[in-house]
């Protein structure tokens, strides 16, 4: 069992930054894919960027060039820079691990981008 721990959402302003962290926990040895995946009102969950313990990475359209994934496989903590926020980033993000055939979610964190 993986238990997902997120935090760093919030209120940021357009143009502005924000670092969400996922802190994997459980009798795990290491988690494959760790990432994180968005959901905004009346849309459906979205990728929004993944990585491999390989270093393999992934990132939607919409956020390259402005957002960043990385990982601390020693910790099984997974990072998302995130900058140049636009309205349409706002979403509740939730972070994801692939481990042992099984899928894991956190319990989400909000990130709203207003002025």
């Amino acid at each position: 069992q993986v238990q997902l721990v997120e935090s760093g959402g919030g209120l940021v302003q357009p143009g502005g930054s924000l670092r969400l962290s996922c802190a994997a926990s459980g009798s795990i040895f290491r988690i494959n894919a760790m990432g994180w995946f968005r959901q905004a009102p009346g849309k459906q969950r979205e990728l929004v960027a993944i990585g491999t313990s390989g270093g393999r990475t992934t990132y939607a359209d919409s956020v390259k060039g402005r957002f960043t994934i990385s990982r601390d496989n020693a910790k099984n903590t997974v990072f998302l820079q995130m900058t140049t926020l636009k309205s349409d980033d706002t979403a509740v993000y939730y972070c994801y691990a692939s481990y042992d055939a099984r899928d894991y979610w956190g319990q989400g964190t909000q990130v709203t981008v207003s002025s």
